[in-house]
């Protein structure tokens, strides 16, 4: 926020006020001229409501962007709670498979934050890959995509190996495509911004704005108007590059999104999934232990002999 208000808006604000000074000494030189400040009404209410626009235009982009987020978080947080619930582990190996895949999940949501950003794979996704797969990643334009094949991949070869059924592999499968869609929505935000017509135009009437009101207003403030002036450009030159400023939500300043501390947050959730004892599907179709199991103590010594033999 003070980025652009003070480095932004300061050389545009001391234009407006030294022409406001011209106008004030050349007012106080005996050359008398003026315009009706009746004369700015509609101007100034076409100046508003452009500026509204542009305001609300951009807000509605990183609100997006912000929905978007979300959307990933949670089908993240559901997809893991399935694989972790719901996948079988005949050995030792599908418990270490379903660790990557969790890892997997998490490294989508940062490669995506990496595409978004126009950034090179770094150490944080380095930290959830296996070398193999970071090293592949690195000669992709869409990261994200190759990782996303690689969690679909996952599940269809634990269908296949009837680790889940049908019904879960087509609910964990739309959830992958929720994510994948997410990465279409950021995108199209990117790399649709604003028409630079209409934004080059609106600084254009901004300007203008500012260069006539010192005619409006010299020959009631005097010595004042340069200071008013200026006061009057600092606010509608702020209000369009809050605009510029949020259009964009992706970035690394203070009015994006934080993008970094979603991604260790996610991170933090699977790292706490990760504790827990992975879900397992008993042979008699549920566990006796289990707090909402609906089979009784009968079924101990039947379980008990299923296992000893």
């Amino acid at each position: 926020m003070a980025r652009f208000r003070y480095s932004g808006d300061r050389p545009r604000v001391l234009v407006c006020m030294a022409f406001s000074l011209g106008v004030t000494l050349v007012d106080g030189w005996g050359y008398k001229f003026s315009i009706p400040i009746q004369e700015s009404i509609v101007p100034s209410i076409v100046l508003g409501l452009l500026l509204v626009f542009r305001t609300n235009t951009a807000y509605e982009r990183f609100w997006e962007g912000r929905k978007a987020w979300g959307t990933l978080v949670n089908t993240i947080r559901n997809l893991s709670r399935s694989i972790w619930v719901s996948v079988a582990e005949p050995g030792p190996q599908a418990h270490q498979d379903k660790i990557k895949i969790l890892h997997l999940l998490v490294a989508f949501a940062v490669a995506t934050k990496l595409h978004l950003r126009s950034q090179p794979l770094n150490e944080e996704i380095w930290a959830l890959l296996p070398e193999s797969g970071y090293r592949k990643l690195e000669d992709l334009n869409n990261p994200p995509l190759e990782i996303a094949f690689w969690i679909s991949n996952y599940l269809q070869r634990e269908y296949d190996q009837n680790n889940i059924n049908a019904y879960q592999l087509t609910a964990m499968l739309r959830l992958v495509d929720t994510m994948v869609d997410v990465l279409g929505s950021c995108e199209r935000i990117l790399k649709t911004p604003i028409p630079l017509a209409y934004a080059i135009h609106l600084r254009q009437l901004i300007f203008l704005y500012c260069f006539i009101t010192p005619f409006q207003i010299v020959n009631t403030l005097h010595w004042a108007t340069a200071f008013v002036v200026g006061i009057i450009a600092f606010t509608v030159f702020g209000i369009e590059e809050i605009g510029v400023e949020i259009e964009n939500p992706f970035g690394h300043d203070a009015n994006d999104l934080p993008l970094d501390q979603i991604c260790q947050t996610m991170q933090a959730n699977l790292e706490d999934l990760i504790q827990l004892p992975p879900g397992t599907r008993s042979p008699m179709g549920n566990s006796v232990c289990d707090p909402i199991s609906t089979l009784g103590t009968r079924a101990f010594p039947l379980l008990a002999q299923k296992t000893i033999t």
